[in-house]
């Protein structure tokens, strides 16, 4: 009986953890997929005998949709360039830091970290003020060397990359943290051995400190990969996806058909095309990494 009891004890831990998990991820993705193959909708909601089963018929009118189609190539953009960019500007910002003396380091860490955990809405509008076509500091700053205003949020592709590089601005403290601590953690022995051998800190930063840091690299990469995936709150917020649908993302066209349209079915199956998208992408970063390790 002791030892039943002590088999049992772990999961009257986790239990808790177990429970939440199923009742805010694993039920919510359930009747999303129910509710995908449904032409559910704010009167259905009101009165279920409206709602009617139509199989396909949600994800078939998807890959038909220019919106989505639209929506879904800015996403692809928005993770081809942002990711990179957010990864590499990371390691970058943690690699200076580590170089430099102590009391610098704390200080740029808590200044690089700050938009992190500042609210999206208060960034937003500040960088609204600074994209200004025509009281920006951005284009005030260009006029001061005679270049002409850009619109940095009037035009389609120019909205998409200045969006990028504020959430590239933004989500770089935890990135860097994380890039920081995985520096700091590798023994200071190799780089000796390495300097005893007459090694230059290319031959160091590409032999040592990069395959040391090698998990917290992938790590860093899946979660940004799949927080890119997400893109929502910079396009909602500044440009509501536009112009031109221009700026629209897959969350963002989730968010407007289920919440702004209030056709449940469509956005649900529009969110179960992301939710295949986010794991087919999750689960390739995931066999990379196995050949890399074989």
């Amino acid at each position: 009986m002791n030892r039943f009891k002590s088999n049992l004890t772990p999961y009257f831990f986790i239990m808790p953890a177990v429970i939440l998990l199923g009742i805010f991820s694993f039920l919510p993705i359930l009747v999303s997929l129910v509710i995908s193959f449904t032409d559910m909708n704010l009167s259905g909601l009101a009165n279920w005998s409206q709602i009617s089963f139509i199989g396909f018929d949600n994800f078939v009118q998807l890959f038909q949709d220019d919106v989505f189609l639209k929506s879904m190539g800015n996403t692809f953009i928005y993770v081809i360039i942002g990711v990179p960019l957010a990864v590499i500007s990371s390691f970058v910002i943690a690699l200076l830091l580590k170089l430099v003396s102590d009391w610098m380091s704390t200080t740029f860490r808590v200044i690089y970290y700050v938009p992190s955990v500042t609210n999206i809405v208060a960034i937003a509008v500040v960088w609204s003020f600074l994209y200004n076509q025509e009281y920006g500091l951005f284009n005030y700053l260009l006029s001061l060397v005679n270049f002409d205003a850009i619109p940095w949020l009037e035009d389609p592709f120019i909205a998409k990359l200045s969006l990028i590089a504020m959430a590239v601005w933004k989500s770089n403290g935890v990135s860097m943290l994380i890039f920081l601590a995985a520096l700091q953690s590798i023994p200071n022995m190799y780089y000796e051995a390495a300097d005893i051998d007459g090694a230059n800190r290319w031959q160091k930063l590409f032999k040592i400190t990069l395959p040391s840091m090698s998990f917290a690299t992938f790590f860093v990469v899946v979660t940004t990969l799949i927080g890119w995936l997400q893109f929502f709150e910079e396009p909602f917020v500044m440009t509501e996806g536009g112009p031109l649908n221009g700026t629209n993302s897959l969350a963002l066209f989730i968010y407007q058909e289920g919440f702004q349209y209030s056709e449940f079915g469509y956005g649900a199956a529009a969110s179960f095309v992301l939710f295949i998208i986010i794991i087919l992408a999750t689960l390739l970063q995931f066999k990379l990494r196995k050949s890399e390790d074989n």
